[in-house]
């Protein structure tokens, strides 16, 4: 088989580990600076890791004709498995996530670690602050965040545990600031500090070791060179099919709200069905128009297409805001953020940690399930999105300090959805508890709250212009996190070698992420896409758990390389290596 290896831009021999001048008797020794990894050099898959390619597309190929073939077998084996998963490794995923986001604020709080370059010294970003901040909301959570804006804390403003337990009364204004707490908590360090660290794990190796930018490359700190065969083929592999299936909940989502803006704005009754859900024709139609402009933008590449759009919806979304602050009971959802940031900052710890237990009771089942449907579903989630949003941030962010780089990947992103969930669903309970809505939100389909929520606040045509406006960010959401998406999974097929180079994969993998989508969307809901989502998240996890570890250790072990004058860096190791 023709191929060839892969390895650094350095002039170490492949797959060795730094050299350094043999009188060196330091405690620690220097890092691998190489870790080769078999592509073929010609025909079809040029540059990429067959071994990784191949097998990702045939699982990824294999789960869309199940669901389109079987779909009877399929939904029920998926529901199944999904009922086994969540019950037996709910407390794996809630005790994960609580250490993910333990790991980065240590390490962003040491001063040691937190001076570590993410690249070498002195070396400068790549990209603004400001479009580093565009690229990493665009790209992380936008889309979802459109949808849940109004939909979360609605939900939890109906059913939370302090409900369930009968502490207070649901719809009431007792039950507001227990809504978002829970919103908070899932969508705020949680998630960015799951992203955070797959993206530091990632990063840290490849541009100050000169190792390939994939997954696998993260556990050579653990592993080395073992990862260069079978091994790192199967992680890389996971690693594709998770990001395939966590993009498609977040596409999925997005698309279910595009069509109801479009059915908003009165394009026909064809978009929805009789029970108020997407037609099969709509999202076909949707996904052609959103997964081609996706795939055009990832051919562009990261520094034209995605930071162009990344900018663009940023701007569409502080004009959005706007709008709920003027119009939308600003000054009720401001003062719902200072509560909420408060609340859910001294509640963090606990509710972090918690892990309701079934006693055979019925609010302990209710209690069970809540979580269940809620958080675990969400840490799954962000762990099902964390290979392609880590790949994506440690592609950003070379140049930045850990310590730079985990507070702005935590701190203002989460922030920034914080202030979206207050500004934008304040309103929508403001509205429910005045008595305004008389229901009309709460009763919309959750794809629909936030265009029923501009339909009461606004006069007839200037919904209709603002709804257009959401549609139009919607879709740059959606367009920016599937190019993404369909970059980083060429990139880690290609053994870390830069994107948008291989134009028939990016068509490939755009097509097969809409077939996932729109399968699934048909045959099953968005419940269909969830299931498969949180299956695909579970092998994942394990890989993360092992990259939380190996990024520690390189951080630990670099703070006593340079504490003894070892070469952290590959371009260090070089300069050690002319010396000896």
């Amino acid at each position: 088989m023709p191929c060839h290896r892969r390895s650094s831009d350095t002039d170490y021999p492949k797959g060795k580990y730094c050299l350094m001048p043999s009188s060196n008797d330091a405690p620690v020794s220097p890092p691998l600076i190489d870790l080769p990894i078999e592509t073929h050099d010609r025909g079809f898959y040029d540059g990429f890791s067959r071994a990784v390619t191949i097998p990702s597309k045939i699982i990824v190929s294999l789960l869309v004709m199940w669901a389109i073939f079987f779909p009877v077998s399929a939904s029920e084996t998926l529901s199944a498995a999904n009922s086994s998963i969540i019950s037996s490794f709910s407390g794996w995923y809630v005790y994960l996530v609580a250490f993910l986001m333990l790991s980065c604020f240590v390490m962003a709080i040491v001063p040691q670690s937190g001076n570590l370059r993410i690249g070498n010294p002195g070396e400068q970003p790549e990209f603004g602050r400001f479009s580093w901040f565009a690229m990493l909301f665009g790209a992380g959570i936008g889309i979802g965040m459109l949808t849940y804006s109004t939909g979360e804390p609605l939900a939890h403003f109906s059913n939370n545990p302090d409900i369930i337990r009968g502490a207070i009364e649901a719809r009431s204004s007792e039950a507001v600031r227990p809504a978002y707490v829970y919103t908070f908590l899932h969508w705020g360090f949680a998630a960015w500090g799951t992203y955070a660290l797959v993206g530091l794990a990632i990063g840290y190796v490849s541009y100050r070791r000169g190792l390939p930018l994939t997954i696998r490359s993260a556990l050579a700190p653990l592993f080395g060179l073992r990862l260069s065969g079978i091994w790192g083929h199967i992680i890389d592999v996971v690693a594709v099919v998770a990001t395939i299936l966590g993009v498609a909940v977040t596409m999925g989502l997005g698309v279910e709200q595009f069509i109801a803006g479009l059915a908003r704005l009165g394009l026909g009754d064809w978009l929805l069905d009789g029970d108020g859900s997407s037609s099969a024709l709509a999202i076909v139609l949707a996904l052609l128009v959103l997964v081609g402009a996706s795939t055009l933008s990832a051919l562009s590449g990261v520094g034209r297409g995605i930071k162009w759009l990344s900018n663009l919806n940023m701007g569409l979304s502080f004009a959005l805001l706007a709008l709920f602050l003027v119009v939308g009971s600003g000054l009720y959802g401001a003062q719902l953020l200072g509560v909420g940031l408060w609340d859910y900052l001294v509640t963090l710890v606990p509710n972090s940690l918690t892990l309701f237990d079934d006693t055979g009771s019925a609010i302990s089942e209710a209690l069970v399930q809540w979580q269940l449907d809620w958080s675990v579903f969400y840490w799954a989630w962000w762990i099902a999105f964390a290979p392609f949003v880590g790949m994506f941030i440690a592609r950003i962010s070379r140049g930045r300090t850990v310590r730079e780089y985990v507070l702005g990947v935590l701190l203002v992103p989460s922030l920034m959805c914080f202030v979206w969930m207050t500004l934008v669903g304040g309103p929508a309970i403001d509205l429910e508890l005045s008595g305004a809505a008389n229901g009309a939100i709460l009763d919309a389909p959750m794809a629909d709250q936030l265009f029923a929520t501009l339909a009461i606040l606004l006069d007839p045509a200037i919904a209709a212009i603002v709804s257009g406006l959401v549609v139009i960010l919607l879709m740059t959401y959606l367009v920016t996190s599937t190019d993404s998406a369909i970059l980083i999974v060429n990139t880690i097929n290609g053994a870390g070698e830069s994107e948008g180079q291989r134009r028939r994969h990016i068509l490939f993998w755009g097509a097969a992420l809409a077939f996932v989508v729109g399968s699934m969307l048909i045959l099953g809901g968005i419940d269909a896409i969830r299931i498969t989502m949180i299956i695909g998240a579970l092998p994942f996890s394990f890989v993360v758990a092992a990259m939380a570890v190996s990024i520690v250790k390189a951080v630990a072990f670099d703070i006593v390389r340079k504490r003894h004058g070892v070469p952290t860096t590959a371009e260090a190791c070089a300069e050690a290596a002319e010396a000896s």
